[in-house]
């Protein structure tokens, strides 16, 4: 890896974007092969950012340079392109419904634009349907979004980067709670970057200044921090986490950019052989 962003795993299939390579990587579980994709028209990736799967584990990416959402088959294979350089200011991030029917795209904006804010498009015709949000600091708003996620709920669950919360909203936008606030305690948060929620609902928020990831429960009540900011390359040691995600077994994958690596943690009541990555601890 040359600078991982995101990760997203679907039915053992681990997607990680690399974003000085500019391709995302990919480590099948099943067939115990690794493979890349993107390299090449007419799915080139300039510069992929964010990245998610629907039901079906077509892979959505977040396309930085081109402004673009690019939609892969499991295997890499290209199938669609959405939105453009006139969608966009600072497109980062995807993510998908279950369906593969709605699109949710993150323009973060910038300093002195007013374009932050979520873009909803139809994933079959990549028609442009409504935005979600604006800039501010009131439920709804938005200031410096970076990632998005849809819940098992059928909810969105949005980092808030600016306004160092994570807002949880219904598909059309209106606001449901609101997870964390400016701190350097357990809760809070200081540099939020990535979101996943497990099938449970728990919903798990990296942190690249606290250096680890919190898991919060469907309230929004801190369960569990994992993981320190550190120099040495270690085990559940970061400097710069990024992207994150749980798979359907409750297996949690997270990026480092600064030690351009992915850590994978099991549950407890998981043994190594089963679930989707099983097949990687058979001999």
């Amino acid at each position: 890896m040359a600078k991982p962003f995101d990760v997203s795993v679907c039915q053992g299939n681990v997607y990680i974007s690399d974003t000085v390579r500019r391709i995302v990587m990919v480590f099948d579980a099943a067939q115990k092969r690794f493979f890349e994709f993107g390299a090449d028209e007419p799915g080139l990736l300039r510069k992929p950012l964010g990245l998610d799967t629907d039901g079906d584990c077509n892979v959505y990416v977040a396309d930085g340079t081109t402004r673009r959402i690019l939609v892969f088959d499991q295997n890499g294979g290209f199938l669609k392109a959405l939105g453009g350089q006139q969608w966009f200011e600072r497109l980062s991030h995807v993510t998908v419904d279950s369906e593969g029917v709605l699109v949710f795209a993150v323009d973060t904006g910038g300093i002195n634009s007013s374009a932050h804010h979520i873009r909803v498009f139809n994933a079959e015709s990549g028609e442009h349907l409504y935005d979600i949000g604006r800039r501010g600091t009131e439920a709804g708003q938005f200031n410096l979004p970076r990632d998005a996620e849809m819940g098992i709920d059928g909810r969105l669950y949005i980092v808030d980067g600016g306004n160092f919360r994570v807002q949880v909203l219904e598909k059309d936008g209106t606001p449901v709670r609101s997870i964390g606030t400016l701190g350097r305690r357990y809760g809070q948060f200081a540099r939020p970057k990535g979101v996943a929620v497990d099938s449970q609902g728990n919903i798990y928020v990296s942190d690249a200044a606290h250096g680890n990831f919190q898991i919060f429960n469907p309230q929004g009540q801190l369960l569990l921090f994992v993981g320190s900011r550190s120099e040495r390359f270690d085990r559940a040691a970061y400097m710069l986490p990024a992207g994150i995600d749980v798979d359907e077994d409750g297996r949690v994958y997270m990026v480092d950019q600064y030690f351009r690596k992915l850590d994978v943690y099991r549950p407890a009541t998981l043994q190594a052989t089963e679930g989707f990555l099983g097949p990687w601890a058979l001999e």
